[in-house]
């Protein structure tokens, strides 16, 4: 469709004006402006036979006269670029190659009755078919009842040897050049006065070449200021300039203004390699459901082939990877199946990386898995590396996960995160998973190195399930060096020094964490048979360390795993009342040599020691037992031990194992509804903690410590008024936890203060 240089301008000019306040941004493509262009033609004209008309110096083709609707077409644009502009004089024809004719210039003085057709000459002898077809479209723009010459060539001669300078100079671009010549013929010969054509050829010619230093420059508001002023610039044959305003209207944050300019273009401009180059630089700056606007410009030819299918293949890519980046994002599944089939079909490592994590943000580990795999196939890379073992690591397969990430944990801070992750996890195992030297050696050696404190204090764990006390105390203390809040450290240290009979390194910790950590507050000496408390949550304003990974890359951590080996805090259960009548351990019996009465003693003996792990072992012979006394004993028993191991689960199917007098089922409820909980906080399922808290305290009403527990969730979850409300009860009563979390709230909410 043939448009007119006026409503071309007329109906892009409002998207250039508006009384914003522009500001600068980024630069535009400076390759962009060698692009082809497309001239707006208002009469049918065969350039291209003027052309070689030109080239063999004789006539081969006559030149038709255009559409005789031309002239209202202009006087419509003409009338909406004024009233869109209504302060903006009028300007001339774009002086680039191929740009179309001003669609509210005047006649110049002296030419209402024929134009001047010396510019249309001079762009005929010099073979330029892009000018002269805008030149004639020019002139039947302002001389409605003209009618252009069928040769160009035969225009006769123009005698002004010095004005046809100045064209030379113009048609090469030295526009200084010609605003000198033109002064210094002014100076020499009194009263000459250039035509009116050339200078405002000339305006327009330096408001573009304004605008493209502008924009090279990042300088956006002028660019946008120039384009308003200049409507004549905004029209197919100039692309470049409508890419370029459409930039800085993205750049400047008014994204609806940019896709209004590149959506003049697809609707408007006809030319196939500006259109797909036009979804190129969308692509480069615009979000998914805006380019999905511009994409639904697309012409599909005759053949049924769609115009933008080139692009698809990186534009699949580039949607998939905003996926990745936003995982709220839904993408329309045809971006996702062509990449699959690219990734399946192709050697480019990358298509099966950007799949794995694409499927690791929407929390598809199988398919992660598979597609990190075969990007490590094609191409061993440390992203590849890294994504396979966050999947790994999900399905608990964290023996994998380390050997695959140990040869990049140095490659960066998230190669490093992944590694270390991947380290605390495979000590967390349950049971403990045996270890080769040489992985436990190396796995020390950067926990070391790093200053990890998850791995060093799983570290501390891991030697306390094998019996190796002190080598579990070095670990905790120096755990405790790196980070001397972390309770979790503390309370692994406390009961490693009890375990060891060290009275004195018990108190001193005991004192240092006086009415920080309940549980270790409450922790008996050898005699005190009853799980530990729950712990004041102190920790949950200040996050624990835990491997997590860096910018914004999702590491999934086994749920729990500070807890599986950490003993998680839960509510406080009495032992049995009959373990008064129960003796001591023997150290030298195995379990398996001990009938179920004399496991079930073991067991409540191992108990009084703090060693829950033995003491589920022979927990688990007694419910052997043929008495229903001893099984229900020892179900209650390794309910507790698993308890105090931190194992949720397992303590709930362990007091399934054996029916439960009423009071003991409903305090096992209690301590396994807190110690999930707990669990969910941790992993960050904050409405899930709220739900388990509302179930516990359906059977017990709520301590004060998961009071606060309940109010840092709140917090997570933005309940901002609700949280306030529990905190305030809770700081009411003296609480510091309560205080605290006060403060963190005054914190968020007034981060200046």
């Amino acid at each position: 469709m043939l448009l007119s240089a006026a409503a071309v301008a007329g109906s892009l000019v409002t998207v250039v004006t508006g009384g914003d306040t522009e500001r600068q941004a980024v630069s535009a493509d400076t390759a962009s402006q060698r692009h082809s262009r497309l001239p707006v033609l208002t009469a049918q004209i065969d350039a291209e036979a003027i052309a070689e008309q030109i080239r063999t110096s004789r006539l081969v083709q006559h030149v038709s006269d255009g559409p005789e609707d031309v002239s209202a077409e202009n006087a419509a644009g003409v009338a909406q670029a004024q009233m869109s502009l209504p302060q903006t004089p009028p300007v001339g024809p774009s002086a680039s190659p191929a740009a179309s004719p001003p669609a509210n210039a005047a006649p110049a003085a002296g030419q209402a009755g024929q134009p001047d057709l010396s510019a249309l000459r001079y762009f005929a002898t010099q073979g330029d078919t892009a000018r002269l077809q805008a030149e004639i479209a020019r002139l039947r723009s302002l001389y409605p009842n003209w009618t252009p010459p069928a040769d160009p060539l035969a225009v006769p001669v123009n005698g002004d040897q010095k004005l046809e300078a100045m064209w030379q100079l113009y048609s090469q671009g030295r526009y200084a050049e010609v605003r000198r010549a033109i002064s210094d013929r002014q100076t020499a010969e009194a009263g000459w006065q250039p035509p009116a054509d050339l200078l405002e050829r000339l305006d327009v010619a330096e408001a573009r070449t304004r605008l493209v230093n502008a924009s090279n420059l990042k300088q956006y508001a002028t660019v946008i200021g120039i384009g308003a002023a200049t409507p004549s610039l905004l029209n197919c044959s100039d692309v470049d300039v409508l890419w370029r305003v459409a930039e800085a209207f993205i750049e400047t944050e008014r994204v609806q203004r940019g896709v209004d300019a590149y959506s003049y273009i697809l609707k408007n401009c006809t030319d196939s390699a500006q259109r797909v180059a036009t979804i190129q630089k969308a692509q480069t700056l615009l979000p998914y459901a805006d380019l999905q606007s511009l994409l639904a410009f697309e012409k599909t030819g005759a053949d049924g082939a769609r115009e933008f299918d080139p692009l698809r293949d990186d534009l699949a890519r580039r949607f998939v990877a905003d996926a990745n980046d936003k995982p709220e994002l839904t993408i329309a599944p045809e971006y996702l199946e062509r990449l699959r089939r690219l990734a399946e079909q192709g050697q480019q490592a990358t298509d099966s990386l950007l799949l794995g994590w694409y499927y690791i943000r929407h929390k598809d580990m199988t398919e992660a898995e598979k597609w990190f795999r075969a990007s490590r196939q094609k191409d061993d890379t440390a992203s590849a590396s890294q994504g396979l073992a966050l999947a790994l690591i999900a399905r608990n397969a964290s023996a994998e996960a380390e050997d695959v990430m140990y040869r990049w944990r140095d490659d960066s801070e998230e190669a490093t995160a992944t590694y270390l992750a991947s380290t605390a996890n495979l000590l967390a195992g349950d049971p403990p998973p045996t270890v080769p030297e040489p992985v436990l050696q190396r796995v020390a050696t950067t926990a070391l190195e790093k200053h990890y404190v998850p791995t060093a204090q799983q570290l501390g764990w891991y030697a306390r399930a094998f019996g190796q006390w002190q080598t579990a105390a070095r670990w905790f203390e120096t755990a405790l060096q790196w980070k001397p809040d972390d309770e979790p450290s503390a309370y692994g240290l406390v009961i490693t020094r009890q375990q060891l009979n060290d009275r004195a390194g018990v108190d001193e910790i005991q004192r240092a964490w006086a009415g920080r950590s309940e549980r270790i507050a409450r922790l008996g000496m050898l005699t005190n048979r009853t799980v530990p408390a729950a712990a004041a949550p102190q920790v949950v304003a200040e996050q624990p360390y835990r491997p997590v990974e860096q910018q914004d890359r999702p590491v999934v951590v086994q749920q729990g795993y500070l807890s599986e080996r950490a003993p998680a805090p839960v509510a406080r259960v009495a032992a049995p009342a009959k373990s008064a009548r129960r003796g001591g351990c023997s150290v030298t019996d195995t379990v398996s040599s001990l009938s179920p009465d004399q496991a079930n003693m073991r067991g409540w003996c191992l108990m009084d020691m703090n060693r829950p792990m033995e003491a589920a072992d022979a927990f688990e012979i007694a419910l052997k037992s043929p008495s229903r006394n001893v099984r229900e004993d020892a179900a209650y028993g390794q309910s507790l031990a698993y308890l105090r191991l931190g194992l949720t689960k397992s303590a709930a199917v362990a007091a399934t194992k054996s029916p439960q007098r009423p009071e003991r089922s409903s305090e096992l409820q209690v301590a396994i509804l807190a110690n999930r909980a707990l669990s969910a906080f941790d992993s960050q399922r904050y409405r899930e903690a709220i739900v388990y808290l509302d179930q516990r305290a359906m059977l017990q009403p709520e301590p004060t410590d998961l009071m606060v527990l309940r109010g840092y969730a709140m917090l997570k979850l933005g309940m901002m008024g609700d949280a306030r409300r529990l905190f305030e009860a809770v700081a009411a009563t003296g609480n510091r936890d309560g205080l605290k979390g006060l403060a963190d709230i005054n914190e968020l909410q007034n981060p200046q203060h």
